[in-house]
């Protein structure tokens, strides 16, 4: 989902910075608050980084102008909430960009846009919901995973849409080439996504219960159990 350097127009281009930027920098204090009150997070900090990094370098090409892509956005969302995660994918996306040339400077915002904001936050919104009516809580993180991705993917096809509206039908038109030439791979590449979050998550859960209860992804019953983290989390 990484749209290309100078793909779009210099308007759009602005336009998406401008919309971005409020996010990154609400992230940016949390995430200062994060680690100035809790220091111990710092490496799971910087393991949720490098998982979104590792898994969105990973393209595979999609539409011109454009790839699909895992993006790792949905596990950094569930642990430390969109705001913190607006600031990982941004410096992730700034360093791809610069050293991988996957991106462009001039379309960060919009790539921050719809992969650090929107999907982290439909992501979160939709595993929140999902624990909230007790759905176990590996459930509930594939099907973030799965909507982050999704999510990410949806924006990136309205942001193209627009640019580039179709001839004929104009912006309907284009946002449904686009979207139908990115759900070819981006949906089984949402799938994957989820299931290999639910692995780590389920590694997290074996070394860092500790984190994860102060962070509220496990939670303490009355009768002292932590719900969630048994081995049939995902059967029950």
């Amino acid at each position: 989902m990484h749209i290309a350097e100078g793909f779009l127009p210099p308007a759009h281009a602005v336009a998406w910075g401008v919309a971005s930027a409020p996010f990154v920098v609400h992230g940016a204090r949390s995430l200062i608050r994060e680690v100035r009150e809790h220091p111990e997070s710092t490496l799971l900090l910087g393991a949720s980084g490098a998982f979104t990094f590792v898994l969105s370098a990973l393209k595979l090409p999609s539409v011109t102008g454009s790839c699909s892509h895992p993006t790792g956005t949905g596990l950094g969302a569930i642990l430390f909430r969109p705001p913190v995660m607006a600031v990982l994918g941004t410096i992730t996306l700034l360093f791809q960009a610069l050293l991988l040339a996957h991106g462009g400077l001039t379309t960060l915002g919009a790539n921050v846009f719809s992969m650090a904001i929107a999907g982290p936050w439909a992501g979160y919104g939709v595993y929140r919901l999902l624990r909230r009516y007790d759905v176990p809580l590996m459930v509930a993180v594939f099907f973030g995973a799965f909507v982050a991705d999704l999510a990410t993917y949806c924006v990136t096809s309205v942001q193209l849409a627009l640019a580039f509206p179709d001839p004929v039908s104009g912006f309907p038109g284009a946002l449904g080439k686009f979207g139908s030439i990115f759900a070819v791979t981006q949906i089984p590449l949402a799938v994957s996504e989820g299931l290999l979050t639910v692995l780590v998550m389920r590694m997290l859960v074996q070394s860092s219960k500790g984190e994860l209860t102060r962070l509220g992804v496990l939670v303490t019953s009355a009768a002292g159990r932590k719900t969630g983290d048994s081995a049939g989390a995902v059967a029950r």
